[in-house]
């Protein structure tokens, strides 16, 4: 995992830390956000009780985000030769509000998961769909 780190402490009194990860993926490597953290010095923000804060991303394994894009070209009856990526937009592969109901149907029955309307209305891109999957298989205790 590789990080970098910026320190503003004579401006705002703050810093900030990215910490990035680099996963293989077909035909290269992907490197995506794990982690930020925020500090602060006390003074900047009195009325927080806490100096720090961290803020997490979800990071969704490689397996699950191969399996978003196949059942995405299923559903949108796309070629095999059309390439996803985790970044691919829903809407710039030609899907309305419909097609988007079928993937989050399909990626329900196919991970035994059961996505809340409001969270499904969130989802745009490959990765945002993965992401929602391993939280909620995460969370979804086992029958």
């Amino acid at each position: 995992m590789a990080t970098i780190s910026a320190t503003s402490s004579a401006t705002v009194g703050a810093s900030l830390k990215l910490c990035f990860q680099n996963s293989k993926v077909a035909g290269g490597t992907l490197t995506t956000l794990k982690m930020v953290r925020v500090g602060w010095a006390n003074n900047v923000f009195p009325t927080l009780r806490t100096s720090r804060f961290n803020v997490c991303c979800a990071q969704a394994k490689p397996e699950t985000v191969q399996k978003v894009c196949e059942i995405v070209k299923k559903q949108l009856a796309l070629s095999d030769e059309t390439e996803l990526t985790p970044e691919s937009k829903f809407a710039a592969l030609g899907a309305d509000s419909l097609d988007t109901v079928e993937i989050v149907m399909s990626l329900e029955e196919e991970f035994g998961i059961n996505v809340e309307e409001e969270s499904s209305q969130n989802i745009t891109t490959v990765q945002e769909a993965a992401d929602l999957i391993e939280k909620l298989v995460q969370t979804t205790p086992e029958a």
